[in-house]
């Protein structure tokens, strides 16, 4: 018998609770009841975010659909835009741009590096013109992670707008969008939020505003002033996923039931967890002293073809990991740690990873990962 298990950096495991949220009979969206469920759920994503003053919007998309809207929103024609690169994400923030004839000025980090925060100051002070900062909290194509805080005062200070890719760092990492002075901020249902894939989620501080309403960039369907609009309605300006945002709001009660600082926490047991099973396996983290809590990067040993690893697991244990992308294909195994996951799922994980290893005929002592991630999770050393 085979269970699958997705070790991946989405989509990621979903509850129970939240499946049978999702497979509610249907509810007409134009209704008082959908309304409701509409508006509380909005309310609920301020706590996930950590705002008082921000609106957030649900976005019937992936997260790049909710990084496009982004673009879309907060720039002009004519303007300059500061984008961080360590990786594939990283780089989309440019590729939306160039779409929208927007120049960017690229502080590009080694993959496997979160950015130092003085090389953007360096940046910004050549740069003055420089409108909007795009950074990435957790690059997944990489492991790495970005210091959101820090970016962000330097990026003030420049008197720049500031929008976050969260996607995967919000339900995992600490975000605190007001305290650290964010203007926008995204996020996706299948991360952290664990939920299928379908919804995204933004963020939009109260400082935005006035960019927001005086951008000239062609907008419809992502149209921020739209959406703003219709939730004073408790509402959404087009059809939205009914079923996701009923599944959505079971989530959101199980996040504040946890609190968000114990989902942290959480979060951050697990991943150190993680990595020191595979540090006892004797392979080597991608990201290193960089890396994020939402999913270990894995370097690929000498000689082993970590694919068919990959492959194999998936085909026959139901253990579903995750390889490099582009540049890095063959280079990594990734596994993902976020979500819907406890104590016995990274013991699980590590033990598969232990059996494609020794399959593969990687010299890997079985038993010795597991023994360390039991040990740290039990006894905490």
């Amino acid at each position: 018998m085979k269970k699958n298990y997705l070790f991946t950096p989405g989509p990621t495991m979903v509850p129970p609770e939240v499946s049978l949220a999702e497979a509610q009979p249907m509810i007409h969206h134009r209704t008082p009841q959908f309304s409701q469920i509409f508006y509380e759920l909005s309310e609920d994503l301020k706590y996930l975010f950590q705002t008082k003053t921000g609106e957030v919007y649900t976005l019937m998309s992936s997260g790049t659909g909710a990084m496009e809207a982004c673009v879309a929103n907060v720039l002009s024609k004519g303007d300059k835009a500061l984008v961080i690169t360590s990786g594939k994400f990283g780089e989309r923030w440019v590729e939306l741009c160039k779409c929208f004839g927007i120049e960017t000025v690229v502080v590009g980090v080694e993959y496997g590096k979160g950015v130092e925060p003085s090389k953007v100051e360096e940046v910004l002070k050549e740069n003055r013109e420089i409108k909007v900062v795009f950074a990435t909290q957790s690059e997944t194509s990489t492991g790495a992670l970005h210091d959101i805080k820090a970016i962000s005062q330097i990026g003030k200070k420049y008197g720049a707008l500031i929008v976050v890719d969260a996607i995967t760092g919000i339900g995992v990492h600490k975000f605190l969008m007001d305290e650290w002075n964010i203007d926008v901020a995204i996020t996706g249902s299948q991360k952290g939020c664990m939920l299928p894939p379908g919804l995204a989620f933004v963020c939009v501080n109260s400082g935005a505003w006035e960019v927001v309403e005086k951008g000239d960039l062609p907008r419809y369907y992502w149209d921020f002033r739209k959406m703003r609009k219709n939730l004073k309605n408790k509402t959404t300006p087009f059809t939205p996923a009914v079923s996701l945002v009923m599944a959505m709001k079971t989530a959101m009660g199980m996040i504040k039931k946890e609190g968000i600082e114990n989902v942290w926490a959480r979060h951050e047991r697990l991943a150190n967890a993680t990595r020191e099973g595979v540090k006892a396996l004797g392979l080597e983290l991608f990201a290193g002293n960089s890396s994020s809590n939402v999913l270990t990067a894995i370097k690929a040993p000498e000689g082993v073809d970590v694919d068919k690893i990959i492959k194999k697991l998936r085909d026959e244990t139901g253990v579903t990991f995750t390889g490099g992308q582009d540049s890095l294909k063959g280079k990594m195994i990734r596994i993902g740690h976020m979500g819907y996951v406890n104590d016995f799922d990274i013991i699980l994980a590590i033990s598969a990873l232990e059996k494609g290893l020794h399959e593969a005929g990687y010299p890997v002592e079985l038993g010795k990962g597991i023994t360390r991630v039991q040990s740290l999770l039990v006894t905490g050393r």
